[in-house]
């Protein structure tokens, strides 16, 4: 965890340094102004690629037996919770930009997302043994799950810019997206009893960001920060176990929300 809290904070200020550093660099250069009548077109169209670091936000039900309405049960001996490991990953995708108004602008980027991740269970409570009955004694017990996403990401966005100076057009962008998970696992009839972890395949996520438009001189250049953030719970909850139906997963069923938390940089062409 402490690991990609640093990852995020590189990439964070990596984003920062490439869109406030390069405005300095280009105004030293003679201001001569590129593609003037660029943004006077109603629609136009770009490519964009990208890196990522998605990771999990994961919030839990109260394991303390203290809490009436919490579903966990058994009570654990310790508190179950999720260690999420992300590795970088990659985006791709194309802009259909249309201008709604001199400074605001809707915007369609479909396109790919991947990622992978891993998580590690800490503390499952493997060992229930209710009258002296192991519940999960078949269970497998390897805590770790490697998770990989590749996601169809369809965001509709609202764009914000300012005035243009020079070369250079600072903007705002948020919206919401419909996301498909190639690699939920949502169908599989096994789960983490047979190390199989699942995720539900039709997400929506909302996201917020900023940038800098660059004025080339044959095209324009953005580089771009946004936040994605689940709006829906992404995990689909093991089986209890048969012989004890009122028991809950030793591995899904203290968490009550898990969902997509992440930071990605773009890089568009326009």
């Amino acid at each position: 965890m402490q690991l990609n809290r640093i990852m995020n904070r590189q990439f964070v200020l990596f984003g920062l340094i490439l869109c406030f550093t390069i405005p300095a660099v280009f105004g030293q250069r003679e201001r001569i102004e590129y593609l003037p009548n660029f943004d006077k077109r109603t629609i136009h169209f770009g490519y964009y690629l990208g890196i990522n670091n998605n990771s999990f936000e994961v919030n839990y039900f109260d394991q303390s037996g203290l809490d009436p309405n919490s579903p966990v049960n058994p009570t654990p001996e310790q508190d179950m919770f999720v260690s999420v490991d992300a590795s970088l990953g990659f985006n791709i995708g194309f802009v259909v930009d249309y201008r709604i108004h001199n400074n605001i602008n809707l915007r369609f980027e479909p396109g790919l997302m991947s990622n992978a991740k891993t998580i590690t269970f800490v503390d499952p409570n493997l060992d229930a043994a209710p009258n002296g009955v192991p519940i999960y004694g078949n269970s497998t017990s390897i805590l770790e799950r490697e998770v990989s996403g590749t996601y169809l990401h369809l965001p509709l966005l609202l764009k914000l810019s300012t005035n243009r100076l020079n070369n250079i057009r600072p903007y705002i962008i948020g919206g919401v997206s419909y996301d498909y998970n190639f690699s939920s696992n949502e169908k599989n009839g096994k789960d983490n009893f047979e190390q199989e972890f699942r995720m539900t395949a039709h997400n929506f996520m909302y996201e917020v960001g900023f940038g800098v438009d660059f004025y080339m001189y044959f095209f324009k250049f953005t580089p771009s920060i946004r936040g994605i953030f689940a709006m829906n719970n992404e995990l689909i909850n093991d089986t209890n176990p048969n012989a004890y139906p009122e028991y809950s997963s030793p591995w899904t069923g203290p968490i009550d929300f898990l969902g997509t938390r992440g930071i990605f940089l773009n890089l568009t062409f326009e």
